[in-house]
């Protein structure tokens, strides 16, 4: 992974893929990485005995909260314990709207919390302020 790549944390296909193209029309073109659960996230920024964790670590990780297996919430926990991935920003991206998802991802440490956009025009919107903010504006203590 690259220092402007994105980890982007995400189960369902169909929410992938339309938020890989939202980002593709972004002016900013990040790296985008897709991990399908919360153990290959894990894997990627952290490693695991099955795949060594990357040499970089993303500039952002895209959280969604519903998750097989390891939820966003069990992710997040990990990632703030680990003295690799500490300081990593995070933003939930996910369809919640539960006020005690909100309280729990910032109490968890997450960065910010963004609630998935109803059509692919404001899906276009959040992808590129996402971009712009984390990958150009936002600066963070060096951690490779």
């Amino acid at each position: 992974m690259s220092s402007k790549a994105i980890l982007l944390v995400e189960d369902n296909a169909d929410d992938v893929e339309l938020t890989l193209r939202a980002f593709s029309r972004s002016t900013i073109h990040p790296q985008i990485h897709v991990a399908r659960d919360g153990s290959e996230a894990l894997a990627a920024l952290i490693g695991s005995e099955m795949q060594p964790q990357a040499a970089t670590l993303p500039a952002l990780v895209l959280l969604d909260l519903k998750l097989p297996g390891l939820s966003g919430f069990d992710v997040l926990r990990v990632l703030r314990a680990h003295v690799r991935t500490r300081m990593l920003p995070v933003t939930i991206l996910t369809s919640s709207t539960e006020p005690i998802d909100l309280v729990t991802g910032y109490g968890l440490g997450a960065n910010s919390y963004v609630r998935k956009p109803g059509s692919f025009a404001e899906l276009l919107t959040v992808t590129h302020q996402i971009a712009t903010y984390w990958l150009q504006l936002n600066e963070t203590p060096s951690q490779r």
